[in-house]
């Protein structure tokens, strides 16, 4: 963990006591956070990712099914600034609509790894409904904590039916959260850590049973399948999606297919305010 973030760490311990939060449920709200990295627009920083354009893709492959949202650098990123179990090198490649389906669970194209040195051309991918998102590059980075959504929190700590109070204090600490946050650019595309959504979590809905499907033989159960979901990427839309209000969209995974490579594997979800 970075200095700034055992700084935080210590500024919200103490928002969150001037405020009478119990320190069990402060501490508890810490051990919860994830480290993610977040990627804007502007500065003088190497290329981290573009956004929009035309992807760059290895001869042969079969060009996905969704507009090409961004490419990301994984040897830009920080080591160790995320939870998850990237590969070092190579470029990681996004991909989604614009359509709010609900729970759209895997999306066997959506992700796609482009190992390091791999020849890649960039390739234009039709699609009937728009054109390619603006191209814009990220060269602002910054990694820091990132806590969970509040409710998120309340049904990890107290069950399925948390009470009113448990609610409120959920919200109280993620306002304490907040609170100490200072300022950060406007993101355009995140890595890592918890969600933000402007509806619901999509990590809770990829671990659902309805979404994990029945234990494979030599698998976990799905109720130790659940804990294995992370967020991928989260990419908000802004003004590049106007049909979208306050549109965001996730990628979601397991680790242990995240390890694999199994990109294919990957969930995602677009959902708007």
């Amino acid at each position: 963990m970075t200095d700034a973030s055992m700084d935080r760490m210590n500024r919200f311990r103490a928002e969150a006591i001037s405020q009478g939060l119990a320190s069990e449920e402060v501490e508890e709200w810490i051990r919860g956070t994830l480290p993610a990295v977040y990627l804007a627009e502007g500065g003088d920083g190497p290329l981290v990712a573009r956004v929009g354009g035309n992807p760059l893709l290895p001869h042969g492959v079969v060009k996905p099914s969704d507009p090409f949202v961004a490419s990301v650098d994984l040897a830009a990123l920080p080591p160790g600034a995320t939870s998850l179990p990237l590969p070092a090198d190579g470029h990681l490649l996004f991909f989604s609509g614009t359509d709010v389906q609900g729970i759209e669970g895997q999306v066997p194209d959506a992700v796609l790894y482009v190992p390091a040195g791999t020849p890649a051309t960039p390739t234009f991918l039709e699609h009937s409904r728009r054109e390619p998102y603006r191209p814009r590059e990220l060269r602002t980075l910054w990694h820091q904590p990132s806590a969970q959504m509040p409710e998120s929190f309340a049904l990890d700590r107290w069950g399925d039916v948390p009470e009113d109070e448990q609610f409120e204090l959920a919200d109280e600490l993620s306002d304490a959260w907040a609170h100490v946050g200072g300022y950060r650019p406007s993101w355009v595309l995140q890595i890592g850590g918890h969600p933000v959504s402007p509806q619901n979590d999509p990590v809770h809905y990829a671990r659902t049973p309805e979404e994990t499907g029945p234990c494979e033989q030599g698998g976990t159960a799905p109720e130790e399948d659940a804990g294995d979901w992370a967020l991928l990427a989260t990419w908000r839309c802004g003004d590049d999606v106007t049909e979208l209000d306050s549109g965001v969209a996730h990628w979601v995974i397991r680790h242990r297919d995240l390890a694999a490579r199994r990109f294919d594997r990957a969930h995602r979800y677009v959902e708007m305010a």
